[in-house]
């Protein structure tokens, strides 16, 4: 112990290692660094998605997109447009032509004097239930092939990951074509063929992630308690692979939009009347030089909604990235 003046109170290193100045306790950098190692992966994730200005503002055009299907139905109280109301008069030139965008039409009719405005509305709708539900559908079969596969492994992995590669050697597109076409459109059958013919990829994820995690400790504490697979696989294992899942899944959601879009284009979407963005665009093929808004506001919209999940979608991708520097650039 240090040597000490008549009437002061002896100081040991410890009292003068914690104490300056007026006697208060300092903040050390170890405890910062103990209270940010506290945090969780999916905090730190969401700290790192905030400061994505890209992220953000893509995110903000994703809600409009929602808010404008939700409510759709103002819309159509708003202008006095029902969405499926053919307007042959006021809707139509004395030549039979659309007629573009004026205080009564914002956006301009149809080729048979529908308000393109009120069906974008309701046309939005459908791209974002066939999004959300075949995107969930897909994470579903995905995620559960994968944990079967990584975790059970021999004759189980080597039947699924086979399975997995002939799922993902099928050309897509020209086999859902030929599905719609013999099943007939309608919504649940564009859901179940493109949810059945996307989970691969999915799969393929889970299982890799799978495979480097069932041999860790926590792994073999929960089959030292006696936890059964089924128990090990879901509660212990999945939620240390959804990460990555949630990642693909925020850009799988825009290419089921443009896949929907696609089927609806080439005539195999949801039948008429129904109001969606695809069969808008399928429609106004024969007045691209005389009704430019016909193709330009639905197109837009589609452009618009896609850009917007992908950008966020990258940004959900580098928030769970530590290494990724892309949102701090500049």
């Amino acid at each position: 112990m240090a040597n000490s003046m008549p009437g002061e109170s002896p100081r040991t290193e410890e009292t003068e290692s914690v104490l300056t100045g007026e006697g208060q306790p300092t903040t050390t950098e170890p405890v910062a660094e103990k209270r940010i190692e506290g945090r969780s992966p999916w905090l730190l994730a969401w700290q790192r998605l905030r400061r994505d200005k890209v992220a953000m503002i893509s995110l903000g055009v994703i809600v409009l997109v929602i808010l404008g299907a939700v409510f759709a139905p103002l819309a159509t109280t708003i202008t006095g447009h029902p969405v499926n109301e053919q307007y042959r008069q006021a809707g139509l030139s004395p030549d039979g032509l659309p007629i573009g965008p004026n205080s009564t039409f914002w956006l301009g009719t149809d080729d048979l004097g529908r308000d393109i405005f009120v069906r974008i509305a309701y046309g939005a709708r459908i791209s974002l239930l066939v999004g959300v539900v075949a995107t969930a559908l897909t994470v579903v079969i995905g995620v559960i092939v994968g944990l079967a596969a990584g975790f059970l492994g021999g004759i189980v992995d080597t039947i699924l990951a086979r399975l997995v590669d002939v799922i993902l050697s099928v050309p897509f597109l020209l086999v859902a074509v030929a599905l719609v076409s013999i099943t007939g459109p309608s919504l649940l059958v564009t859901i179940l063929v493109i949810g059945f013919f996307s989970w691969a990829s999915v799969a393929r994820i889970v299982r890799g992630q799978v495979l480097s995690l069932r041999e860790r400790e926590f792994v073999e504490a929960a089959r030292s308690l006696g936890a059964t697979n089924s128990r090990i696989m879901f509660v212990d294992i999945l939620p240390n692979v959804l990460a990555p899942v949630i990642v693909y899944a925020s850009l799988l959601i825009p290419v089921v939009i443009v896949v929907e879009a696609t089927l609806s284009f080439l005539g195999l979407g949801l039948p008429p009347p129904t109001a969606d963005w695809g069969g808008m665009i399928s429609e106004s093929q024969n007045y691209y030089t005389v009704a430019w808004w016909f193709v330009v506001f639905p197109g837009a919209a589609l452009l618009i909604t896609t850009l917007a999940f992908n950008l966020f979608g990258d940004g959900v991708r580098d928030a769970f990235d530590p290494r990724s520097d892309r949102m701090f650039a500049g």
